[in-house]
């Protein structure tokens, strides 16, 4: 079993939830909308962290959905709590679109939570409100298990080219041996730790930029970047538009912003647009890849890391084709193995490596001058 291995439903069984909201009607709201749904079933709630504690040995939940501000015993002290003796349990936290709640929120997956999710300030109405729990919630609830039961297992999206992308290049293109010129990254569920992991590996001296796109609304974008600016060398900013791209700077695309990479005689910028969510995000990793293979051609280290569903993988196919090179992340350290699994099924990693490897990985191609490889599958 690997670290963030999934846990098996099965038949006959179903996600056993717990819902902590110091709110009443929240709870309700939340055990409605999940109760509606076959695959999960809601064996209790807490209006606290200290009630929600005690009742974990009597209702045996999978999940918690885990509210920040609440009386007696906050979120972030039940989750410290729950890590000490509940280490399967998974958590989401509920948070909201303010700067005080992206803090919070960043400093509870540090604490081990999961996942979360935003809550909307004012929906409007109640079938509003369910609508986006149901869209929201249901599915980062899933993405942590799978299902015996083949009638309860999340609906597959058919994946498509993009409307930019009408058809891409036949991939396992053999890699490029020009000099890597640009470090692209894709990551989301997982990634503000996986990101913390891996940046202070990056020497002072890095001598490429790297591009980052982190699944996440606006406000965390900027925290996440002044986080990590504290544990590492380089330089972390959340990109603006026309922030030039450069050797040792760390760029992040901002929350509800798509990031593309631009070119021109006299310098390497970014661009940023809100043209319609790609995979239904906004940033977009494909968006970010195929702007790098335009500006950078095959002079690209790629990096895919842990994130639900399967956004990069058309943008991946695109670099991989024109001879990028191709790091995916393995499943054992991955939170969620989508983005990754979905660019390592599609048959276009040139190496998958536990999170610990990537950098050491990167640093070797950005050193050694070229991007010669062999071809085959390094599954280090």
């Amino acid at each position: 079993m690997g670290l963030f291995s999934k846990r098996t439903i099965r038949r006959g069984s179903r996600i056993r939830v717990m819902v902590v909201d110091d709110s009443v009607v929240i709870r309700r709201l939340v055990s409605h909308a999940l109760g509606e749904d076959a695959a999960i079933d809601v064996v209790g709630t807490a209006p606290n962290g200290s009630i929600g504690l005690a009742r974990i040995p009597q209702l045996n939940p999978d999940l918690i959905t885990l509210d920040i501000e609440m009386p007696e015993m906050n979120g972030l002290e039940m989750l410290r709590k729950l890590r000490e003796t509940y280490k399967d349990i998974r958590v989401i936290m509920f948070s909201t679109l303010t700067e005080r709640g992206a803090s919070a929120t960043m400093e509870a997956l540090s604490l081990g939570a999961d996942d979360y999710v935003t809550k909307a300030s004012n929906e409007g109405s109640l079938d509003r409100s369910m609508a986006t729990l149901r869209g929201d919630l249901i599915p980062k609830i899933k993405q942590f298990f799978d299902f015996e039961d083949e009638s309860l297992r999340p609906v597959r999206s058919t994946v498509t080219p993009s409307r930019i992308q009408a058809a891409a290049p036949p991939a396992r293109t053999s890699p490029s041996k020009v000099p890597a010129e640009i470090v692209a990254i894709g990551v989301s569920t997982g990634g503000p730790n996986a990101l913390g992991a891996i940046m202070p590996s990056f020497p002072a001296d890095f001598p490429l930029p790297i591009v980052i796109v982190q699944h996440m609304p606006p406000v965390f974008t900027k925290l996440l970047a002044d986080r990590l600016q504290t544990i590492t060398k380089l330089r972390v900013e959340e990109a603006t538009e026309g922030a030039l791209v450069e050797p040792g700077k760390v760029l992040i695309a901002p929350g509800n912003y798509h990031m593309r990479v631009r070119r021109n005689a006299l310098k390497t910028f970014v661009s940023l647009d809100q043209e319609p969510p790609e995979n239904s995000c906004r940033p977009a990793v494909d968006v970010l890849f195929r702007s790098v293979e335009e500006a950078y051609g095959p002079a690209v280290i790629s990096v895919i890391l842990t994130g639900m569903g399967y956004d990069g993988l058309r943008g991946m196919e695109v670099l991989k084709a024109h001879g990028a090179y191709v790091i995916a992340q393995d499943e054992a350290t991955s939170v969620v193995w989508g983005m990754p699994g979905a660019v390592v099924n599609a048959g276009l990693a040139d190496c998958v490596l536990p999170l610990d490897a990537v950098v050491p990985e990167i640093l070797r191609r950005a050193s050694s001058g070229v991007l010669a490889t062999s071809g085959k599958l390094n599954r280090n």
